[in-house]
């Protein structure tokens, strides 16, 4: 005989199972998408390449080329001779919506 305590706990196990399957596999796809995104090198034709296409962005691109600081490359403490730069990000929220509930924006 199962006890209602094992029926629970072989439930939940069930659910949180498949909750932790579809959320592997979607993160398996955005995955797949990034691998297959293609290759374009940094140079005269990005601007005219970008403006061509759907809604003027390009969702997944791999950007090769030569990478110029603005001002001075970062160095590492840890390796010798191993220099980077910052990228710097733009932000862009569409709407903020007011929460009543959760009080917040």
């Amino acid at each position: 005989p199962i006890t209602p305590g094992e029926l629970l706990c072989l439930g939940s196990s069930l659910a949180f199972s498949g909750l932790f399957y579809y959320l592997y596999r979607k993160k398996a796809r955005v995955v797949a998408r990034i691998q297959e995104a293609p290759k374009l090198q940094v140079d005269d034709s990005l601007p005219a390449v970008v403006s061509v296409a759907d809604g003027r962005c390009l969702p997944y691109v791999a950007l090769e080329g030569i990478v110029l600081p603005a001002k001075a490359a970062l160095t590492s403490h840890y390796h010798e001779g191993l220099q980077g730069v910052i990228q710097k990000l733009l932000l862009k929220e569409h709407r903020l919506i007011w929460n009543s509930l959760a009080r917040n924006w």
